[in-house]
Formats: structure tokens, C-alpha cells, sequence
């Protein structure tokens, strides 16, 4: 990555719990497809954005490393195990130490979960206090999903009500008009209020 370029840090944090075993993880992953052709299909996007992924389950991963979109590789994703979300807010945390330079506008964290962590979220939020970090937008995926969990680690929470293909591939569209627009003002100051797209049918922004 040139320093001279402006860049817009994306990293999606998906649940790859039991839970998310079948219909769910198979719509994660064409969502994912979906997201990177919509976004690649964006001039300005595709000069600025770059994608990473952090996945969560009984241990938390990043499994794609901060990357420009246009080598930007699908990640094998595989559903099993627990929820350790305060493990991904710590790996977050790493990531962002390493590969987000200070200069670079403020990032974008979407965050995917179904349900309550299984670790202990409070190292993750700790973690998360000792970097620079930009905007999380968390999605709270059916109704198992714990909206006053989500509250603690930021207060831009969306919930999805069902857990449906229907309802992940509307999620992955609603994050790529995100970054989309985000990659359109790449120069806002981090920790400015996020200006949300209007929710897609179905879902909520928690108030």
C-alpha cells in the first residue's frame, strides 16, 4: 500500500459458531461473494478499501489478513464450536495495532453474531481501549443474539430478527452500501457518529 493513498480499513468479525452451522454459514459465504463484487464494481471503493476477516468460534482468528480488494481472496469459512467474541475484539485489537497505520483514516468494523459470548468479553473491550480504533457496527442475528451484549462494545447495534439466507444476504448488501459510502469520505476525523444507510426490510438499528 502506498502512504501517499488514502485507505479505508474493513474488517469483518463473523460468528462461526455451531449455531451458524447449515443454511447460515452457507449464506455468510455467498454474502461475502456478493460483497466483493458489488464492492469491486465501485471505482472509489476499490481505490480505497481494503478487507480483512476475523472469524470466532470456540478460539477467535484473523483469517484473512488486511488486504487491497482487488487481491482480496474468499476465506474458507466452517461453522463449529462456541462464541469466543471476547477473543475476536482481542484479535481485533492486534490487528488493528499492526496493520492500521495512524495516518490512514478511521477503519470499519462489522461485527456478525447469533448469539452470547462463551469468553470473557471484558478482555476484548479492554483490549480494544488501548488502540486507535474507528467505527463498530455490530449485527445481532436472530433472537438469540444478545442486543445489550453488543451495547458494551459499541453503540451502533442493528438486529436482524431471523436468521434466514434472505436476511444475510441483506445484511452483506447493507455493509457494502456502508463501505461504499464510507470509501466516498475517507477523510472523516475516527469516532465521528456513523452515518448509518436506512436499515434493510426487516431489521432494526437498537436504539
Amino acid at each position: 500500500m502506498s502512504d501517499y493513498i488514502r485507505r479505508l480499513p474493513v474488517y469483518l468479525l463473523l460468528d462461526c459458531s455451531g449455531s451458524m452451522s447449515g443454511e447460515p454459514i452457507e449464506a455468510v459465504r455467498q454474502g461475502i461473494k456478493a460483497l466483493l463484487t458489488e464492492l469491486k464494481g465501485d471505482p472509489q471503493a476499490l481505490e480505497t478499501a481494503c478487507l480483512s476477516v476475523i472469524t470466532f468460534n470456540s478460539t477467535a482468528r484473523q483469517i484473512s489478513p488486511l488486504t487491497e480488494l482487488m487481491l482480496f481472496k474468499e476465506p474458507e469459512l466452517t461453522a463449529g464450536g462456541a462464541t469466543a467474541l471476547g477473543g475476536a475484539l482481542c484479535v481485533l485489537a492486534d490487528c488493528i495495532k499492526n496493520e492500521v497505520r495512524t495516518s490512514t483514516a478511521t477503519q470499519k468494523v462489522f461485527l456478525l453474531t447469533d448469539g452470547a459470548p462463551t469468553d470473557n468479553l471484558d478482555d476484548g473491550i479492554d483490549a480494544l481501549k488501548q488502540v486507535s480504533y474507528g467505527n463498530i457496527i455490530a449485527c445481532a442475528a436472530g433472537a438469540n443474539a444478545n442486543t445489550n451484549t453488543l451495547r458494551k462494545i459499541t453503540n451502533n447495534v442493528l438486529m436482524m430478527n431471523n436468521l434466514t439466507a434472505g436476511d444475510l444476504a441483506a445484511f452483506f448488501a447493507w455493509v457494502s452500501s456502508s463501505v461504499k459510502a464510507s470509501s466516498k469520505s475517507i477523510d472523516a476525523k475516527p469516532g465521528e457518529a456513523v452515518q448509518l444507510p436506512p436499515p434493510p426490510q426487516g431489521f432494526v438499528i437498537v436504539p
